[in-house]
Formats: structure tokens, sequence, C-alpha cells
């Protein structure tokens, strides 16, 4: 009869996901059937042992009180996701016991966090020889910006430690009393380079809003020639800088996006984070922004390019297709996260070019093919409601010329309208 009480799941994949998958059922299992997993123990540590490139694959254990476990699971499972993604180890409870698994170096770090973790709940942390780690970033942050950057009981550096997925705290040494030099304390920020990175800009970020100067002071431009990651930075004249972040960063977020790059500003310095390609793509993206502002953008050889796409709006569609100051574009890129605007080629034609580094997929919700999509969708809307007023089509064609003509001839009577209309369909 026992085949009535167990059944057998299986379940296929590359072996990080079969494993994170494995415990995360077994997870359940043991909330539902408490010492289950205390009669499969061995055969849950040994599975696939060593059976990676490395060599090194397997998985070690941690067991908890009932208060440690709370405190290791975090609000909503917040501090366990927050040290998966900064080890980059599979990290899941299962009862009472934490499981580690990956290969011997992430296993090692999620220890060593989990680690720190605790003995923050005893006083002061400090990370003995972090100059040497290859995995932590020490920013100093002025005293005075301590409570800004934290945020009510911790909020802030929170919402940074879940969107870059790294660990962050203030370490001191216990007799130090918590003052490092200059009245400023050390943060640490732990997890993989570009999580890093992008977590240590914001919080620059930060301080220089609160204490400006404070890092950009002396700052030059920078263009770095290294392939791999790397940061490049930009300096803003003053009107330059709202336009690029727009209203609550979405202009900022949305370069960042589509360009697959990171891009922070800090005070007027805009830091550009990211392999070769991607702050390249980023800069160019930002200098097209900005030669918007001063009239129409010219943008050649397109067709070269492999995060690009190409779309040619009907003359009728293309007030439609923009929006009201580009509203409907700016919902599109929101949406699908791209960067659209119109500009004109080598003739001197005005074309749509969605741009953004991630094509997208048949599927997807984002990406360029996204994009094209409801850029497409919004074409037939209009071809359809023009079709669809009966005899207007044929006719309605001529006064429209007609009009246009005459707004040609006389610029400076619907001067306001026209400008701003064209300008925003640029954005």
């Amino acid at each position: 009869g026992r085949n009535k009480d167990y059944e057998k799941l299986a379940i296929f994949g590359a072996i990080r996901a079969r494993r994170g998958a494995e415990l995360k059922v077994l997870s359940a299992v043991e909330t539902k059937v408490p010492g289950y997993y205390d009669k499969i123990k061995d055969e849950v540590l040994n599975r696939d042992k060593g059976r990676d490139e490395t060599g090194t694959w397997g998985t070690d254990t941690m067991t908890f009180q009932d208060d440690e476990l709370s405190y290791a699971l975090g609000k909503q499972g917040g501090t366990r996701k927050k040290l998966e993604r900064s080890s980059e180890a599979i990290v899941q409870y299962v009862g009472h016991t934490a499981f580690f698994s990956g290969t011997r170096t992430v296993r090692k770090k999620a220890r060593e966090y989990m680690k720190w973790l605790f003995e923050q709940l005893e006083g002061p942390v400090y990370v003995d020889g972090w100059e040497d780690r290859d995995d932590c970033t020490v920013v100093d942050v002025p005293s005075d910006c301590i409570g800004y950057i934290t945020g009510a009981r911790r909020a802030t550096l929170g919402a940074m430690e879940e969107e870059w997925g790294v660990l962050m705290f203030f370490m001191n040494k216990s007799g130090d009393g918590g003052k490092g030099r200059g009245g400023s304390e050390k943060l640490i920020i732990c997890g993989p380079q570009r999580a890093r990175r992008g977590a240590e800009l914001k919080v620059m970020s930060g301080v220089e809003t609160k204490s400006p100067g404070f890092f950009t002071r002396g700052v030059r431009e920078k263009t770095s020639n290294v392939k791999g990651f790397d940061t490049d930075r930009l300096i803003f004249k003053d009107d330059e800088l709202s336009y690029s972040l727009g209203k609550q960063g979405t202009t900022r977020k949305k370069l960042e996006g589509a360009a697959g790059a990171i891009l922070e500003y800090v005070g007027h310095v805009a830091f550009i984070g990211g392999t070769m390609k991607e702050r390249k793509r980023c800069r160019e993206f930002l200098s097209w922004l900005l030669a918007q502002r001063r009239g129409s953008v010219t943008i050649t050889n397109v067709g070269q390019r492999d995060d690009a796409t190409e779309m040619h709006i009907p003359e009728n569609c293309k007030g439609w297709v923009t929006g009201n100051r580009g509203s409907e574009l700016r919902r599109m890129e929101a949406e699908t996260g791209t960067y659209m605007f119109m500009a004109l080629d080598e003739r001197g034609e005005e074309r749509l070019i969605i741009f953004c580094h991630d094509p997208g997929s048949k599927t997807s919700p984002t990406g360029r093919m996204a994009a094209e999509r409801l850029v497409n969708e919004m074409i037939q809307e209009k071809l359809r409601d023009d079709g669809g007023r009966g005899r207007s089509d044929s006719r309605g064609r001529s006064p429209s010329r007609r009009r246009s003509d005459s707004r040609r001839r006389s610029p400076s009577r619907r001067r306001g309208r026209s400008d701003s209309r064209s300008r925003s369909r640029r954005r």
C-alpha cells in the first residue's frame, strides 16, 4: 500500500534549476508533513555532488531555532531572497534547516552573509579584510546622510537591496563608537559586480542630494576603453539634467532599461556602468535625447545596428501613434521597456525607430517586437477608424493636404502648437 502514500515527482532541467525546484518542493512538503525531510536527508544532501563544470557543486546546511528562522526568512521571505541573489547560491529553508546549494565559492559566500546577518543582532559588525575580497564594495557615507540613506526602519536600504539583489549594512568596529574618518561611516555592499555598482551609484546619488559635491567635487568626464564591465562619466549642464531625468526619473529609467546599462545621476554627473557595448549605447541614447530639444534628430545606418527596429508610419497616423506631446510613445515605451522616437533618415524622411538591447519575441511583453506590435495595433486602429467613416475617406485627403500646405506657408500663425507637437513627437 506504500504506493498510495507516495508518488514520484520528476524534475527535469539544468543542475541548478533542478536543485532550486527540489528544495522548494521539500520546503512545502515539510510544512505539511513535519519530519519528512529527516527520512530522506542523506539522499537529498548528496544529490549531484560535484557534477558541475567546476566539480565543486554541493550543498551545505545550517540549523535554526524558531526565532532565528523568522529572522533568516525576513518579511515575505525578503531576507532569504536577498541572500540568494547576493551570494548567487540557492538558499532555501526546509523546516528549521537552511540549505545553501551551489559551487564551493558561492556556498562560502552564502554562509558568510548569513553569519554577518546574525552578528548584527549582537552588535556592530566589521568585515575584516574587505579590501581583498572580490564580492564587496565599500562606500563612505557622511554621518549627516546616514539616516537619509538608511530610511525609516531601514526602508531605503531595503529597497536598494531588493532592486539590485545585494546585501548592505553599515560596518562599525566594536570600540569604534561608529565614526570613521571625518564623520563618515562605511557602508558595505555585497554581491555580484554589476549589482554592487548599481547599488553603490544609487547610494552616491542619495548622498550627493543631501551633501552636494561630496562625490562629484573635481570629477571629470571619462570614457573607458575597457571591453568588459566599467563605468563612464558624462557631465550635464543645468537644464540638461532635469530633461534627462524626466518626471520621477522616468526618462533615466527608460534609457537605462533600453540600453541594458546602469545609468545613475550623481549630482550633475551621469555615471554609465556596463560593458563597452552597453555604455556606448547608453551614451548614444543620452545624446539623441538631448539633441531632440534642439530639433529633429537625423540617425543614419540604422540597418547596421542590432538594437533598433525602424517603422515607417503612414502620414495620417503619425499624430495618432505619437499622441498628445508624445504621450502614446511614452506609454508604449513604459510598457515594453524600449526607447522610441521619430527621427530623420539619410534622405530627410521621418520614421519611427524603436531602440532596445532586447529584441523581444512573439510572446514576450517586453522588447522591440512587443513595441512594434503595439505600434502596429495603433496604426490598424487609426486606419479602421478612418475607413469606418464612409465616404469621407476618399474626400478626406484633399482638405487635410490643403491644410498642411497652408501650415507650411505661414509657420508663424500656428507656430506654438505645431512646434510643441513635433518636438514632443521626437522626444
